[in-house]
């Protein structure tokens, strides 16, 4: 039977791959508990998804990837999710980097190509690694204060970044950094075996915890020419980044995750004051019908938006707005859905043992993920002023 779960898969191809998926994601629930309490990345999630190849999802086919496009990568974020949201967020870093790389072309197409061929024989990750404490999110645009230092050769990197998800894993990192004496940013492909490199165990958070997302420390690091994959021009700043949908998707997937909790604990809980669980009272019928009615409308905004995305609108500029909106108002939509199974479940649910309260602390991460939320609004807000100024203001319904 068809359930809420999975009624954003549309063809059976998507109903296939998306059950595998769910099997290892209630799975994956288990590392994510122990993963939560020590504060480690569970390398058991990790190696059980390479086992199915999910790190080559978005590798173009050409190259022996799934070459999977926007829906699909949201479809089976969602679902992850659900199981282990800390792994799926790590992931869908990857998995949306190789597709944004793939959409852009931005690399030299010999460097892209064997890294594909890397992630598709040995399950290699990549993250990129931007974020610096005096720059803040790189999507504001700050000024990297990473140098690239032009040597004999190539180049040396010295620098510190934050926030490098996944860092204890991945094979791969792309470094964004100053070109020394210029004003260039340019993005660099670093291998984990430089010498130079290390990972500073700086990761301690209340949510979130199972991503590892420690500071990636470059002491040096001397990488040849040919390391230098792409120079950060005003075009690259301005492009949209529709991979980033895979944001929301994992946050609408604690959600789904919340209500399922809020579900079972309802079906079983029975005080002694009624004759039958509390499943079957108006208050929490009322919560449940509310939790579902958000959902619906952030789920159908965010699929209808990938969709659209996959089916190369015309015109992307009118539609970029709508990707990080998607995101703004899924998170909004997340956190009152798993606010709601907490009003339900109440003091059990903040157990340490009790998977909500996990959620209910991962949820909150959706507010510190890019793209945050003043600039989404600005960015709305700017297309209804260009759409002032070109005089449709007199008939904003199109009539």
């Amino acid at each position: 039977m068809r359930t809420i779960r999975d009624q954003f898969a549309i063809s059976p191809v998507h109903r296939e791959r998306l059950a595998h998926i769910g099997r290892l994601a209630d799975r994956l629930a288990v590392h994510a508990q122990v993963a939560d309490e020590r504060n480690q990345l569970s390398l058991e999630s990790i190696e059980a998804l390479k086992a199915m190849r999910y790190p080559a999802y978005t590798v173009p086919r050409e190259w022996g990837g799934l070459g999977i496009g926007l829906y699909e990568l949201v479809l089976y974020q969602e679902r992850l999710a659900q199981g282990d949201a800390s792994i799926a967020l790590g992931i869908g870093w990857h998995l949306g980097i190789i597709y944004d790389l793939k959409e852009k072309r931005s690399w030299r197409e010999s460097v892209f190509r064997n890294l594909c061929k890397e992630i598709v024989e040995k399950g290699a990750l990549v993250n990129r690694a931007a974020t610096e404490r005096a720059t803040g999110s790189p999507s504001r645009g700050g000024k990297p204060q990473t140098i690239a230092i032009r040597k004999k050769g190539g180049f040396e990197l010295r620098g510190r970044k934050t926030f490098t998800t996944l860092a204890p894993v991945l094979d791969y990192f792309i470094v964004t950094a100053t070109i020394e004496g210029t004003d260039e940013h340019a993005e660099f492909l670093v291998p984990r075996e430089t010498r130079g490199l290390r990972i500073d165990p700086t990761w301690n958070m209340v949510g979130m915890r199972g991503t590892a997302s420690h500071d990636l420390v470059l002491d040096g690091v001397r990488l040849p020419e040919e390391a230098l994959v792409c120079i950060k021009t005003d075009s690259h700043r301005r492009a949209a980044s529709p991979y980033l949908l895979f944001i929301p998707a994992c946050y609408l997937g604690i959600a789904l995750a919340a209500r399922r909790e809020a579900l079972k604990f309802a079906a079983s809980y029975q005080p002694n004051t009624l004759d039958r669980p509390i499943l079957y009272t108006s208050n929490v019928q009322q919560l449940l019908g509310q939790m579902d009615l958000e959902l619906s409308a952030a789920r159908h905004y965010l699929y209808a938006v990938a969709e659209r995305w996959d089916e190369r609108p015309d015109d992307p500029v009118l539609l970029e707005p709508d990707l990080g909106a998607v995101k703004t108002y899924a998170v909004q939509t997340a956190l009152s859905v798993v606010d709601k199974a907490m009003r339900i479940v109440g003091a059990h649910g903040l157990a340490l043992s009790h998977p909500l309260q996990r959620m209910y602390r991962d949820v909150r991460f959706g507010l510190h993920n890019p793209p945050m939320d003043d600039m989404v609004i600005h960015s709305l807000a700017q297309r209804a002023v260009k759409e002032a100024e070109n005089g449709n203001q007199r008939d904003p319904m199109g009539i």
